[in-house]
């Protein structure tokens, strides 16, 4: 449920924090105290668009924090780790929405940055909002054949489906693509030869680029490099006055030393290993001489090589990896069109076997469905009947397609006729908003317990009624509050009377502002604010707030 809802300079609410209760949670006040703002902030915690005019005045942001107690975090951490985002901790998921009044917007779900677009999809799971206009996700064919479904207990039905239809799709996309996109022509054909044969040619390896740069180097600074190590050699060796010519004098003072005093013999040790390392670095050097020839044919063949891997970058990749894998799909593609007539008739036959595997699932999908359309509308119909359709008629239509479809082998049509004698007709064509709401909450009352969302918020959709359908209304969301937690915004005092939870929304005045605030309330402050939307006498009105308390 929604545990917290904090507000923070948006339109008149200065800052509002709202610890919420579950089951049935009423909102009510006079209108245009700022009971839309509830709704407002809830839609932008659902990733609504902002409009920066909401911000309060004389303030550079407004904030809206929303926290969301999940007993079942399962889905919510599906949908969050395909995103990029770290599974809920304790079952909780926290939304913040910042909208600045100049600059943009930030948006964040458990302190992680994330954007407009995960927003809303995680909003598909957590609120199923209703107001004046939204049941009009009602009217969609989709939806309406994704409640048929739930109240059929047919989603792993649905899901077997879908995965064959999948593979049937893949298969027939596949066939398509290489039936028509695929008509390779012979000038295609001579490019990809070409481009196979020119990598081919080449034999480009991954790993022979930085060596050859290296040798190339080396080559090409070889004058260079031996005058340094001939410089280095006459110091060291060749000379009369070199280091190891010096050593030799070094050396017979050392074991003049040691003959002296053999304690000294360490000394000798040392001399006799540093003096062997630096003739054997000698060795190295003259070794190293000898291999430093200038050939300038051998240069040539390098830079040559090295031109032509880099002429294999420029055509066909930004590395020797990406060229080599160039050639491969080239090759592929080349075996594909030139067996294009065999791989054509293989995805043939597979595509006749998968059809017919997705055909057998579509029967017991639409079986499912066919058993639960004449359920669902005789329970949609009871409800209706309490909320004042006493003699209409709903029956839910399947209706079949040519071919299969993503969704299964037809879709669906909710019919609906309001009064006896006149025509039925589909939902998605009903304009009255009145009734459409009365049959969205029947809608939701015959699939309480199959529905998964755990909020669901009514804005003002009991407008326009009275009396007992109120009351009917009423009860309705009430019932709904048994396996959801419900918000609902409401002018009726028959609604408001029943909530498990009673807020009232005012405007107040004061240090030249005017901001409205939201407190929870019960007793005597409860049956005075029923007494005022009740109207008429205030001492008939208290009563009779009080009877409606009672029942």
């Amino acid at each position: 449920m929604l545990s917290v809802l904090k507000i923070t300079n948006l339109a008149l609410v200065d800052v509002l924090t709202w610890e919420l209760g579950d089951g049935l949670v009423c909102v009510t006040g006079e209108t245009g105290a700022g009971k839309s703002i509830i709704v407002g902030a809830i839609k932008l915690v659902l990733g609504d668009r902002a409009d920066r005019s909401l911000v309060r005045t004389g303030t550079e942001a407004c904030t809206v924090e929303a926290v969301f107690e999940l007993p079942n975090v399962a889905l919510v951490n599906e949908q969050l780790e395909a995103f990029g985002f770290e599974p809920c901790e304790d079952n909780q998921v926290v939304i913040k929405r910042v909208i600045g009044a100049k600059s943009g917007g930030k948006q964040f779900i458990n302190c992680s940055p994330a954007t407009l677009t995960v927003l809303k999809a995680l909003g598909h799971f957590l609120v199923d909002l209703h107001g004046p206009h939204d049941h009009q996700s009602l009217i969609s064919q989709d939806r309406q054949l994704n409640m048929l479904d739930a109240f059929a207990g047919s989603e792993k039905v649905r899901i077997n489906y879908v995965e064959a239809y999948k593979k049937w799709a893949g298969l027939a996309k596949e066939l398509e693509e290489l039936s028509t996109s695929e008509r390779a022509n012979e000038q295609e054909i001579d490019l990809l030869r070409f481009q196979i044969q020119d990598i081919g040619d080449a034999d480009p390896k991954p790993d022979e680029v930085g060596p050859l740069e290296q040798r190339h180097q080396v080559a090409s600074n070889a004058a260079h490099l031996m005058s340094i190590t001939g410089k280095l050699l006459n110091q060291l060796a060749d000379s009369d006055t070199s280091v190891i010519n010096q050593l030799a004098d070094s050396a017979r003072l050392i074991r003049d030393l040691q003959s002296t005093d053999p304690q000294t013999s360490e000394f000798t040790r040392e001399f006799d290993s540093a003096q062997g390392e630096l003739e054997e670095m000698v060795g190295s050097l003259r070794s190293y001489v000898e291999d430093l020839e200038i050939d300038p044919k051998e240069i040539s063949e390098i830079e040559d090589r090295i031109n032509l891997l880099e002429t294999l970058k420029r055509k066909y990749g930004n590395t020797i990896e990406e060229v080599i894998a160039f050639r491969e799909r080239a090759v592929a593609k080349l075996s594909k069109i030139e067996g294009r007539g065999d791989a054509i008739a293989k995805l043939e036959s597979d595509l006749k076997k998968v059809r017919k595997a997705v055909d057998s699932k579509a029967v017991k999908l639409t079986q499912a469905r066919r058993a639960a359309a004449p359920k669902l509308s005789r329970r949609i119909a009871d409800h209706l009947k309490d909320l004042g359709f006493k003699r209409s008629k709903i029956e839910i239509d399947l209706v079949p397609f040519e071919f299969p479809a993503p969704q299964g082998a037809e879709t669906v049509d909710f019919i609906f006729a309001p009064n006896p004698g006149e025509p039925s007709k589909p939902l998605r064509i009903i304009a009255s908003s009145g009734e459409m709401a009365r049959v969205m909450l029947a809608v939701k009352s015959a699939l309480a317990k199959q529905d998964a969302i755990p909020l669901l918020v009514f804005d003002e959709i009991d407008a326009n009624v009275g009396g007992e359908i109120a009351s009917a209304v009423g009860a309705k969301m009430s019932e709904l509050a048994k396996n959801h937690q419900v918000i609902s915004i409401t002018h009726l005092p028959q609604v408001a009377a029943l909530a498990d939870g009673h807020c009232v929304v005012e405007k107040e005045f004061a240090s030249n502002r005017t901001r409205s605030r939201l407190q929870t309330i019960d007793g005597n402050d409860r049956i005075a604010e029923l007494a005022r939307m009740l109207g008429g006498d205030a001492k008939s009105a208290k009563a009779h707030a009080k009877s409606l308390l009672g029942k």
